[in-house]
C-alpha cells in the first residue's frame, strides 16, 4: 500500500514538474517578444535625434526621412500588439530604413568625426544587436516548447492541460538576405 502511494505521489510530483516546465516556458517566451519590443521602441526613440544630427548631410534625400517616420510609426504601432512577427516585420522595416543613413555616416569623415552622431550610430547598432539577441532567444524558447509538446512523456502532460505550440519566427522566402553575391564567394586574399 504505501509503495502504491509513494509511486502514485512521484507521478504527481513529476506531472506538476513538467506544468511548472509549461508554464515557464510561455512566460520566458512572453518576456522574450517584450524585449524585442522594448528594444525596437528605444531603437525608434533614437531617430529624431539622428536625423537631426544628419539632416544637414542629406539636404536632398527628403524620402530617406519619409522612410524613417513611417518605420519609426509601424515600430511605436506594433510595440503594444505584443505580436512577434509584427514587431520583427517592424524591425526589418526601420533597419532598410536606417540603411542610406548608415551609408552617408560611413562615407562621411565629417558625421564620424562629430560626437553626438557617433554615440547615436553606435547605440542604434548596439539596439540592434540586443533585438538579434532577443529574436535568437525566442526562437530557442520556442523550439524547446514546441519540443516539448510533442515528446513522450510530456506529450501527455501538455494535452491534460490544453498547451498548444507557438509558431516560431517566420523569415521572407525570397530577397537579398537568399542571394550570395560573386564577391562573398571569392576566398580572401591573404598577404604574407
Amino acid at each position: 500500500m504505501h509503495v502504491v502511494i509513494g509511486l502514485l505521489l512521484l507521478v504527481v510530483i513529476y506531472v506538476w514538474s513538467l506544468y511548472n516546465q509549461f508554464v515557464t516556458i510561455k512566460a520566458r517566451i512572453r518576456a522574450s517578444i517584450q524585449e524585442i519590443g522594448n528594444q525596437l521602441k528605444r531603437q525608434s526613440d533614437l531617430i529624431p535625434n539622428l536625423v537631426s544630427s544628419v539632416k544637414g548631410y542629406l539636404k536632398h534625400e527628403a524620402d530617406i526621412f519619409d522612410k524613417l517616420t513611417e518605420a519609426r510609426k509601424t515600430v511605436l504601432n506594433v510595440v503594444e500588439s505584443g505580436d512577434a512577427q509584427k514587431l520583427i516585420n517592424a524591425s526589418e522595416k526601420l533597419q532598410a530604413a536606417l540603411a542610406p543613413i548608415r551609408a552617408v555616416f560611413e562615407s562621411t569623415p565629417q558625421l564620424q568625426a562629430a560626437g553626438p552622431t557617433t554615440k547615436l550610430m553606435d547605440e542604434l547598432r548596439d539596439t540592434a544587436d540586443k533585438v538579434m539577441y532577443s529574436r535568437r532567444t525566442l526562437i530557442d524558447l520556442s523550439a524547446d516548447y514546441n519540443i516539448k509538446l510533442v515528446t513522450f512523456p510530456s506529450n501527455y502532460v501538455a494535452r491534460i492541460f490544453g498547451f498548444k505550440p507557438v509558431t516560431g519566427l517566420k523569415t521572407p522566402q525570397e530577397g537579398e538576405h537568399l542571394e550570395v553575391k560573386e564577391n562573398e564567394l571569392a576566398a580572401p586574399k591573404v598577404e604574407l
